[in-house]
This record gives C-alpha cells, sequence and structure tokens, in this order.
C-alpha cells in the first residue's frame, strides 16, 4: 500500500482505521528498509576458501 493508496481511502475510513492502515504501511516500508540492508551485508562477507578434505569431518565430543 502506498501513500497514495492511503490517502484516496482517507475519505471512507475512521480515524483509527486510518491510523492502523499509515502505521502497517509504514511498518511495511521498515521491514523492506532492514531486509535490503541485510541483504547487501551478507553480500558484502568475503568469500569462505574452502577447507581441506580432512577438516570438519570428526567431532571430539569428550571434553
Amino acid at each position: 500500500m502506498d501513500i497514495a493508496s492511503i490517502s484516496g481511502q482517507a475519505s471512507t475510513l475512521t480515524p483509527t482505521q486510518l491510523s492502523d492502515a499509515v502505521s502497517t504501511a509504514v511498518l511495511r516500508k521498515a521491514i523492506d528498509i532492514e531486509a535490503q540492508g541485510a541483504l547487501q551485508l551478507l553480500q558484502a562477507l568475503p568469500q569462505v576458501a574452502s577447507n581441506p578434505p580432512n577438516l570438519g569431518n570428526n567431532i571430539d565430543v569428550r571434553a
């Protein structure tokens, strides 16, 4: 839902419903921005060179 559609619905919604619609639109936009930021951080991580085949095959479970 964008700002234009919210303003178009302003005349048909009660103030509480309008407030809820605006809050939901702002929340969705914030979530989209956070997702884009997280994706950029993940893409910025350096690629790890693969380990030799003998590493990571055995786990010592005794301490």
